[in-house]
């Protein structure tokens, strides 16, 4: 399968203190390791955004975005079409910004901005209006809700591997306790690590993985359906249920709006 390399900024420091790009990225599409100097908060307004940042890897979907700190090397991966968006911000608006790499829960506010600006393609903001509305970006970044990352991955090598067998089999719906047994532990001592390691159940672990899944399986002719079965539910009103729970719109509400943002 070709993937394609994504251009990058050929910038030594940006044009303006607040830099907006626009893309509508193809599946397998990727921009290697590289770092700059300002800061960037990276959205997917449909689709999900797979990056690794500093040894970490991040996926998120489009209620959240990936803010990179200034000199950090980062790089990016789209498995399937993503309308891409990227706010690049000059050292000095980054002080009040988180100084790790972290997932940030975008506002209704933000996101209805960065939908305007795209829309008029402004990449520099130049009315007074512009300005304007880019300064209350900036704010509501810095107001933002930090999540280390929307599905956090382990440390230890037992639960690790529990991790990537249901990423690579989102509908496995073997409970914990043979989890466990399969790595030799306790469901006790797996529930813990869980809390541990991952700041939360496997439960939660498991549903925010069968809900990034889902949106890239929404990009397919699959019925909800067919995707909800795929996510191992039995009922397709379950799926649907968790979707909106997650989304703030139904499976299908959300495969008709992607349809009309391309």
């Amino acid at each position: 399968m070709n993937s394609k390399h994504i251009d990058l900024l050929d910038f030594s420091e940006l044009p303006a203190p607040v830099y907006f790009r626009y893309a509508d990225f193809d599946a397998h599409r990727f921009a290697s390791a590289h770092c700059h100097p300002w800061g960037t908060l990276e959205y997917s307004a449909h689709g999900v955004l797979h990056m690794e940042i500093g040894g970490s890897r991040f996926m998120s979907p489009p209620q959240y975005a990936v803010w990179v700190p200034p000199h950090t090397e980062h790089s990016f991966y789209s498995n399937q079409p993503i309308n891409y968006r990227a706010v690049c911000l000059a050292p000095p608006l980054c002080r009040d910004l988180p100084q790790q790499a972290c997932t940030l829960a975008i506002s209704d506010i933000l996101k209805a901005i960065l939908k305007d600006f795209a829309a008029r393609d402004v990449k520099i903001p130049e009315s007074p209006a512009d300005k304007r509305l880019a300064e209350v970006l900036v704010d509501q970044l810095q107001q933002a809700s930090v999540h280390n990352c929307y599905l956090p991955y382990a440390s230890s090598a037992g639960l690790l591997s529990v991790l990537e067998a249901l990423q690579a089999s989102p509908g496995d719906n073997r409970p914990l306790v043979q989890w466990a047994e399969q790595i030799h532990v306790s469901e006790r001592t797996l529930a813990r690590q869980c809390v541990r390691e991952l700041g939360m159940s496997f439960g939660e672990w498991r549903q925010r993985l069968r809900f990034l899944a889902s949106i890239e399986a929404l990009d397919s002719p699959r019925s909800i359906q067919e995707v909800a079965f795929d996510m191992g539910y039995s009922t397709s009103s379950a799926f649907i249920a968790m979707f909106q729970r997650q989304a703030g719109c139904t499976p299908e509400q959300y495969r008709r709006t992607t349809l009309e943002s391309r």
